[in-house]
């Protein structure tokens, strides 16, 4: 294009964006008016993408990482002729449009992530990368190349400010994440002003000290310079940070390079005269000259031949390597291997049993082998929190092919990672820590319930059994306050086999996220000869045990590590002469999604006499337990000691089961 059609091009990516925004009458005008050249360098330049097939395995990868930008990603999916219209733009942040406010996987075609809470997406960007890295070892072979591209996104001064991209950030370079490039829109402007009232540090010498490759382009609007930086960063073997000098909201004659403009409508006004400058139509808005859509929508005839070269290519790999292509094939959709589940363990009934985490750990390593797209790790837990895969590698830049990642103590980005390797697609994610740390991923496990990423979360050490490590490392509200995430399903298996069924639940069911609550103490293994079958875990909760096959004169309730404390209790009511029934209630999720003919089934409205036992806060076991029912939990924080002393210094013993429920009679 001559340099007058380019500045064409980017006023209208400019225009178009700051129109959506003032349409709304909300929303973030700065951010896409002063990167739109980041935006038309990655678009026209630099990315492989096929708009008419947004879900191409080797397209590259966008995160616009600033997601409050958002009309800039949805003005350059219409530009380039994905399935967003221009009624779409105009119905940007209305509801039920497919524009809302900040980017969500699954809601827009060509959105690869859900952004908004800043640094999210610079991290999901990471696990995208690391993805690509193991794929690419798995499957490619000399000449047959199938999976090369790269993982672009646009960052922001917010977006650096976050722990979560520090943490990333600093893996990232370890790991030698060479196809991972982000333009950094450096405007020196936040909400409450200049980026010098709190960010003053040397961002380049930062990301240099964390192995990446940083360059430095002046102007943040010069094209041909962005593009040469890309071009350079590409020669590198290791993340790079390309520092952009830009300017919030450019080309609004009073506004630009002002934190007024961050989030908000430029105004009738001040966009009209900033139109009016550069010779644009004031009206109509939404106005995009037609050589200039033209030239935009060049980029489908270019996908489809790229893709079209790629799939010649990969007709060639299929005939070489059918198995592998094969194999390529169920992975990418999403297809479990034919009677992989033969391979889950069942243990037997015992009294000392095993840790939930050990039973969990033991299920990971049976079907490791038949399930290859399993990857994962911990926050340097993995010998805590039993996820180490025994018989495959690391994933490190010596042996890509790895399978088992360590995150280091990164909880934060750890978390968001594990959402990247998900939306990537190819890979079945877990990661790992202690639940009490789940405060640190409840940002990114947040994002994965709301986009629905089927990363499933190991989250072990689940009550004041911790013990020793005291009320720090107690969890007493975690479980409960997951439940209150929408989408998200959380599962405390009450013994080994109860664990085999959570995982099978969590792998044959792709469409949520899972968390796995473990257990750090052993868990008697029921008898399944004079228990129900533990493959009932699926239905959220069900009759464990029970006297008599008829309307029971007392039901105790339990998860977890609590459930064997139930069934005991219960056993010592029912010598006394009572009709018990013991209910297994690992998911509150499930069960609610059950009909209500088996939630009765369950729980018979007629009877009153209920309680509920789970080591965490009583808030919301009433719903079940009923007016008349009894809640056993902690309502406080945890005490320092022994972990079976602790359990019986807050009542969970049988002896106080059995008070409390006589009170019931």
């Amino acid at each position: 294009m001559t340099k007058i059609n380019l500045e064409k091009a980017l006023n209208t990516i400019r225009f178009l964006s700051a129109d959506g925004v003032q349409k709304a009458n909300s929303g973030h005008t700065g951010l896409p008016m002063g990167t739109a050249a980041l935006a038309y360098t990655l678009y026209m330049h630099q990315m492989k993408y096929n708009p008419v097939d947004p879900a191409w395995s080797n397209r590259d990868r966008f995160v616009l990482s600033g997601g409050h930008g958002s009309m800039l990603l949805y003005s350059m999916l219409y530009l380039t002729g994905y399935d967003v219209s221009l009624d779409d733009l105009k119905q940007f942040r209305q509801w039920g449009s497919i524009t809302p406010g900040h980017p969500e996987w699954g809601h827009t075609p060509g959105v690869e992530t859900t952004t908004g809470p800043l640094g999210q997406g610079f991290a999901t960007g990471v696990g995208m990368a690391i993805a690509e890295r193991h794929l690419a070892a798995i499957f490619n072979k000399p000449g047959h190349e199938i999976i090369d591209h790269y993982t672009y996104g646009i960052v922001t001064d917010g977006d650096l400010m976050e722990g979560i991209s520090s943490e990333a950030a600093s893996l990232a370079g370890h790991l030698k994440l060479g196809k991972l490039i982000y333009l950094y829109d450096d405007n020196r402007i936040t909400i409450e002003g200049s980026t010098s009232l709190t960010f003053t540090e040397d961002v380049a010498k930062r990301f240099e000290a964390y192995g990446w490759h940083v360059s430095r382009v002046a102007d943040g609007n010069d094209v041909e310079a962005i593009n040469a930086a890309v071009e350079e960063a590409k020669k590198y073997p290791r993340p790079s940070l390309i520092i952009c000098r830009t300017t919030i909201g450019y080309g609004l004659p009073t506004k630009a390079n002002t934190s007024g403009i961050h989030g908000s409508p430029a105004g009738k006004d001040e966009l009209a005269k900033a139109k009016e400058n550069v010779g644009w139509p004031v009206e109509p808005m939404f106005y995009i000259p037609e050589e200039i859509l033209e030239h935009f929508r060049s980029r489908k005839d270019a996908g489809k031949q790229a893709q079209d070269q790629w799939g010649k290519k990969y007709e060639s790999y299929k005939t070489a390597y059918p198995d592998l292509a094969a194999e390529f094939e169920r992975r990418l959709a999403g297809k479990l291997p034919k009677g992989w589940e033969k391979s889950l363990p069942v243990f037997p009934a015992s009294e000392k049993g095993l840790a939930s985490r050990e039973a969990s750990g033991k299920v990971i390593n049976a079907i490791s082998p038949v399930l290859p797209e399993l990857v994962g790790g911990s926050a340097d837990l993995a010998s805590s929190v039993k996820t180490w895969m025994d018989k495959v590698p690391a994933f490190s830049p010596e042996t890509p092919e790895g399978r088992n990642i360590h995150f280091g103590v990164r909880e934060i980005s750890m978390a968001a990672i594990g959402n990247g390797l998900l939306v990537h697609g190819g890979i079945i994610p877990y990661v790992a820590t202690f639940l009490v740390f789940s405060d640190y991923a409840r940002g990114s496990l947040r994002v994965s319930a709301l986009s629905k990423m089927g990363v499933v979360w190991v989250l072990t050490h689940d009550s004041i059994a911790v013990g020793e490590d005291g009320p720090t490392h107690q969890p007493i509200e975690h479980v409960m306050s997951l439940r209150l995430i929408p989408d998200l399903v959380v599962l405390r298996p009450g013994d080994a086999n109860e664990v085999v069924e959570s995982w099978k639940y969590a792998i044959e069911h792709r469409d949520r996220p899972v968390a796995l609550i473990l257990s750090r103490q052993n868990l008697p293994t029921f008898d399944r000869k004079v228990c129900k079958p533990a493959k009932n875990v699926a239905k959220g909760a069900y009759i464990l045990y029970e006297t008599e096959a008829i309307t029971p004169d007392i039901i105790l309730m339990a998860t977890g590590s609590e459930l064997s404390l139930a069934y005991d209790a219960g056993k010592k009511l029912e010598k006394q002469g009572h009709k018990v029934r013991v209910v297994s209630f690992p998911s509150w999720e499930l069960f609610e999604q059950q009909t209500k003919k088996y939630q009765q089934s369950v729980f018979p409205s007629e009877v009153k006499r209920r309680v509920s036992i789970e080591a965490g806060v009583t808030t919301g076991w009433q719903k079940y337990v009923g007016s008349e029912g009894i809640t056993i939990g902690i309502d406080e924080f945890g005490k320092c000691g022994p972990g079976e002393i602790v359990l019986e210094k807050f009542g969970f013993t049988v002896e106080n089961v059995l008070r409390l429920a006589r009170k019931l009679f």
